[in-house]
């Protein structure tokens, strides 16, 4: 279904990052596109590759991963509360998931393989939606947030995080 974009009062300023470098279009048709590119990048690296960090600190290969499936997942949960009209206020998402989580331990498969499961998930959510769900709120950082907004953040958010793995990450591992 194409949704356009939302306005910025549609949602929290915090997510105007990620809402603005989402495409806009057929919600189902771009998660499933970004989908497959997620899976091509990631599946282009081998298993010790996935251990490659661009910087003392920052996240492994399997860390962006991870945290793009613990982003989507709540950000599911929210899109889920706001297209049914629940309008219980959602504290602001704090990122110490990756943090608090050894995705290094697990094989890079498994990751893959999950990442596919949440995206599965979100898709068939989405899917199901209807244009008055997606135009629907919910509360999140004390702002009003519509439903099809949850939708481009989760978009953007893996948009953004592609950028920087292709930026930072892929000249290192197309050397090796």
């Amino acid at each position: 279904m194409y949704f356009r974009k939302p306005q910025s009062d549609d949602y929290p300023a915090q997510f105007e990052t990620y809402i603005k470098i989402a495409s806009e279009g057929d919600l189902n048709e771009l998660l499933r596109a970004q989908e497959e590119e997620i899976l091509a990048l990631f599946r282009s690296c081998g298993e010790e590759q996935s251990m490659y960090r661009y910087q003392e600190g920052k996240w492994s290969v399997k860390e962006v991963l991870g945290h793009i499936m613990d982003t989507e997942r709540i950000m599911s949960y929210r899109l889920l509360c706001a297209s049914r009209g629940d309008k219980t206020p959602l504290p602001r998402h704090q990122d110490i998931f990756v943090s608090l989580t050894n995705f290094d331990r697990r094989p890079l498969a498994d990751l893959i393989e999950e990442f596919q499961t949440v995206r599965s998930a979100t898709r068939s959510l989405v899917t199901g939606l209807t244009e008055e769900e997606l135009n629907r709120s919910g509360v999140i950082i004390q702002d009003k947030t519509t439903a099809a907004a949850l939708v481009y953040f989760i978009l953007g958010h893996a948009a953004h995080h592609l950028h920087i793995f292709q930026e930072r990450y892929m000249s290192y591992l197309s050397k090796i």
